[in-house]
């Protein structure tokens, strides 16, 4: 039995069966833990970050060594020319929204080659919402290539890429999409076939959920620009708010200029003691996205055992820390989110309730007990209530805490006669 938490043994019995199937994946966890680990270990190392760096800068920021070490550490983990990170990005679809605006201008076309991306950067692209200085107003075309069986058709996207398309973008990640995340070596299928039929196309990837996940990024594989959010995988669960660009360093650049301004770009912006943070949490990343990654595939065994459909499966390549659970209707789905909320160390006390969440067009019921508010590195578990009636978790900042909270919401589920 578990002390301190009364679970039915039903549950302990499946939690037992679900660790032994995980035994292979979590050691091939562990390899791609430790080769992320010593590579983000190397490239500090290389670029001889000391206590020095941690210095706040206030102002306007100018010379500020830190932020600039900072962004040359992370291009070199991230096999990138170039890199921009820094806490003044609110979030990952601002991060996003930085980079498309930064390097797209008025006339070019934009290709999401993984069908529609996910619903916050809509309005942002302007395929939906009233406009407010979408692309779309700014005359930015968009097209798109529907997923073929949930993967990328690449026939289709050759024949999508010429000459008038501008960017081409991939979503790593599956959203709110019963799809599974892309692998890498996907990615670098997709940047040749587009490269080959339009040289000049730049490719950038939404990369959230996906670092360090594997021993690779997109950006090592020919992707000219991605972009993250710091309150997910990269800033392992310490860095309190930010994210980054990483790619091409004339594309960098231009994202600089977006965020802060023409003539300015990266050499203004005073960090204001947030340098420690960041590399702390750049450090922290590999091993902290490990235990996400563990939790996934515990999550995914464990309700497997219980008989529901599991997305992806326990023992499945991975490309993102996000696990889907089919829990078929609205209730268990508030059930489980429930139970998630009332193992989690922050506002267990609370009880999540479905709402009109901003930036999605249906209720959205979220369980978030995290030290930093909507950090999805942190256990996280969302659902919109909309068929097929699905739970997203990701996050985990260890295994063992994930652990007790998918138990205690297998819990909440059989307590109310809806566990199956």
């Amino acid at each position: 039995m578990t002390p301190f938490f009364k679970i039915d043994d039903k549950i302990e019995e499946a939690s037992r069966r679900a660790v032994e199937k995980c035994g292979e994946q979590f050691k091939k966890i562990d390899e791609i833990t430790e080769y992320n680990q010593l590579k983000v270990q190397s490239a500090f190392i290389e670029y001889g970050v000391s206590e020095s760096h941690f210095a706040p800068s206030t102002g306007y920021g100018y010379g500020d060594r830190g932020r600039e070490t900072l962004d040359r550490v992370w291009a070199r983990v991230f096999g990138a020319e170039d890199a921009l990170v820094r806490h003044n990005f609110t979030c990952g679809t601002h991060t996003l929204a930085t980079a498309l605006f930064g390097v797209l201008r008025p006339g070019d076309k934009i290709l999401s080659v993984t069908g529609t991306p996910y619903d916050t950067i809509h309005g942002v692209i302007g395929i939906s919402g009233s406009g407010m200085g979408s692309l779309k107003e700014f005359g930015i075309e968009y097209d798109e290539v529907p997923l073929k069986n949930g993967k990328p058709d690449i026939a289709a996207i050759e024949n999508a890429v010429d000459s008038s398309v501008t960017m081409v973008y991939i979503q790593r990640s599956r959203g709110y999409e019963l799809r599974p995340a892309l692998l890498v070596e996907e990615i670098e299928e997709i940047v040749k076939s587009v490269k080959n039929r339009n040289p000049n196309v730049i490719v950038m990837v939404d990369n959230c959920y996906g670092e360090f996940v594997q021993k690779i990024e997109p950006t090592d594989v020919g992707a000219d620009l991605i972009a993250g959010s710091l309150i997910k995988n990269p800033g392992g669960g310490i860095a309190p708010t930010g994210g980054y660009i990483a790619g091409r360093k004339d594309l960098v650049e231009k994202c600089a200029y977006r965020l802060t301004a023409q003539g300015l770009g990266r050499e203004v912006g005073a960090t204001l003691g947030h340098n420690r943070e960041l590399f702390m949490g750049l450090f922290f990343a590999p091993h902290t996205v490990g235990e996400a990654l563990k939790s996934a595939v515990y999550i995914s065994a464990l309700f497997s055992d219980f008989g529901y459909e599991t997305s992806p499966a326990y023992n499945a390549e991975r490309g993102d820390i996000v696990q889907c659970l089919g829990l078929e209707n609205p209730e268990s789905l508030v059930a489980f989110c429930q139970g998630i909320q009332s193992g989690s160390p922050i506002d267990s006390f609370l009880l999540p309730e479905p709402w009109d969440m901003p930036g999605y067009d249906s209720k959205v019921v979220m369980a978030a007990g995290s030290f930093t508010l909507g950090s999805s590195i942190e256990l996280s578990a969302d659902a919109p209530l909309r068929e097929p009636y699905c739970a997203w978790i990701q996050g985990g900042l260890n295994f063992h805490s994930a652990k007790l909270c998918a138990k205690l919401a297998a819990q909440k589920m059989l307590e109310r006669g809806i566990l199956k």
